[in-house]
């Protein structure tokens, strides 16, 4: 793990490891156009030679390549584009069979082996919005705004900033329409209540981070990010480059961000301790200003020392 940098909102100075030489931008847009081409085509074969005539590369320079620009594989960046046609053909109303068809998985067993974990439920229950799962939820007003957590069986699922409650749970309802959600007061399944109380606990008073059970739910490359995250301690950031170099992604860096503000797991995946080279903030996908007041609060003591989290096994 790169060494990581006590924090400081003063004029930060880069670090001084030097960093393999980013892709230039004539092949970042070559790399972009494959991509492009593996969306248009992903329910189709796609062997690595082909894309990589696509290119114009050898196959070995094309992988490495894509990897660098996209943070994926181009065999993983299928993969997840089967998988979001998938996923969108279900919410249009198919079948799970025609969907699974369409979307180039060649069988019922192969889709359920193969798309479970990244959907976070069976295709069936997908399809149906989630019909089958039950998600316990609670809201509560915070130094930082509204905050909504909610947990499956496996474990938190999400945690979100808001400055809206009501919105807060109409985006759960939105990706889950027909999942059964049940507010925490009406559940005696869930500890949610206690839970909310240690993460609030942990931001405003100074307790550890809660050993909370998590259920994450991304790519392979996201879930990399999310857990070197975990391994950041309070009052200390990492920046993006070091974090894809952790991840032994080292020309990464713009995949590492978009996986920082793709986490729904606020705080207790830390991605607000994850700054640009520079030492300026970057982005947040719950606001600046909230990860400005966690970092200063982290950085005057506030944040406690981590209990590492339970993670559900990888999806």
């Amino acid at each position: 793990m790169p060494q990581t940098r006590a924090l400081t909102f003063a004029s930060a100075t880069p670090p001084l490891t030097r960093l393999p030489k980013a892709p230039s931008p004539d092949m970042v847009a070559r790399m972009q156009r494959v991509a492009a081409y593996i969306e248009a085509h992903a329910d189709a074969s796609l062997p690595l030679a082909v894309l990589a005539k696509e290119a114009a590369m050898s196959p070995h320079h094309f992988q490495r390549t894509f990897t660098a620009v996209l943070g994926v594989s181009p065999k993983q960046y299928q993969s997840a584009r089967r998988l979001a046609q998938f996923k969108a053909q279900l919410r249009e109303g198919a079948t799970v069979l025609s969907a699974t068809f369409d979307a180039g998985y060649g069988s019922t067993s192969r889709v359920y082996e193969q798309v479970t974990g990244g959907l976070g439920m069976t295709p069936s229950a997908y399809r149906a919005g989630g019909a089958g799962e039950t998600i316990v939820y609670a809201v509560r007003d915070t130094v930082f705004g509204a905050l909504l957590m909610a947990a499956t069986a496996r474990g938190v699922c999400r945690v979100e900033f808001g400055d809206d409650r009501d919105l807060l749970v109409a985006r759960l309802h939105d990706e889950f329409p027909r999942a059964s959600l049940v507010p925490s007061g009406e559940s005696a399944r869930e500890p949610l209540d206690a839970w909310m109380d240690a993460l609030d606990a942990h931001m405003v008073q100074g307790a550890p981070r809660p050993a909370l059970p998590l259920d994450l739910r991304g790519t392979a490359f996201q879930i990399k990010v999310w857990r070197f995250l975990l391994r950041v301690k309070p009052g200390q950031v990492v920046s993006y480059g070091e974090l894809a170099q952790g991840i032994g992604h080292p020309d990464a860096v713009r995949a590492v961000g978009t996986a920082c503000g793709a986490n729904r797991v606020a705080v207790l995946v830390p991605c607000h301790r994850a700054l640009r080279a520079d030492g300026s903030l970057g982005g947040y996908r719950w606001g600046l200003e909230r990860k400005r007041v966690l970092l200063e609060h982290e950085t005057r003591g506030g944040g406690g020392t981590d209990h590492p989290p339970s993670l559900w096994p990888v999806r």
